[in-house]
């Protein structure tokens, strides 16, 4: 008991910190994505992000559909050897889900940076989000790799009570004084219409969401591995 409230008590002197710090205090930090996801979600797991679903075994509840403010574990890679956290902002279809998370697109030619509220999509057969496609800033469209997960860890009673008590605050405050992604692809499916051109006569989410579907599904452009 001690443990947890020493860590509660870490986590809100860092959001304290933050949301009093002057606007460019954090302009040039360098975000992991574990730290940040434990910022924002309120889950306290440390370590690798590919330890996270392991850790999470009788601490929290997990599962394979997302929910806002969840935690998503990807499994480690050649390519991503400590795996990767991102949390769940939004859940708009059954497939495509918005997320926040750092130190994964390059943005600006840096890493380190942080997205928010960046397009996640279920490309799994069985549609449990064990493989997954991500936004990826530099191409401005979903990235050309497909990433396996573990799966969702959901936020328990403190973290929810910390969320509902002004830790959405803190989440914006942190995700403001980071270099954030450009806005996200907006596009709609017309054939004959090239992928550059489709983006800019997009108009609204449904449009977005269609021309992701498309993308995933091979009948927009392919773009180049992450």
């Amino acid at each position: 008991m001690l443990k947890r409230a020493r860590t509660i008590l870490g986590s809100l002197v860092i959001a304290a910190t933050i949301t009093m710090a002057p606007v460019g205090a954090f302009a040039d930090t360098y975000w992991q994505c574990v730290p940040f996801a434990r910022l924002v979600s309120g889950i306290q797991i440390f370590g690798d992000a590919r330890t996270w679903w392991g850790q999470a075994t009788g601490k929290y509840e997990t599962g394979f559909s997302p929910k806002s403010g969840a935690v998503l574990c990807f499994r480690p890679t050649q390519r991503m050897k400590l795996g990767h956290v991102a949390v769940v902002s939004q859940v708009l279809t059954d497939r495509i889900i918005q997320i926040t998370h750092a130190n994964w697109s390059l943005i600006g030619g840096s890493r380190g940076q942080v997205e928010k509220d960046v397009t996640l999509v279920d490309v799994s057969p069985a549609g449990d989000w064990s493989q997954v496609k991500v936004w990826y800033d530099p191409s401005r469209d979903l990235g050309g790799s497909t990433y396996p997960t573990y799966g969702f860890i959901y936020q328990d009673t403190v973290a929810r009570q910390k969320a509902g008590s002004g830790f959405q605050t803190v989440e914006n405050t942190a995700i403001n004084m980071a270099q954030t992604a450009a806005t996200q692809m907006a596009a709609t499916v017309r054939p004959g219409v090239g992928a550059m051109q489709m983006l800019s006569q997009a108009a609204d989410a449904s449009d977005r969401i269609g021309a992701l579907i498309a993308a995933v599904t091979g009948q927009g452009r392919e773009t180049p591995s992450n």
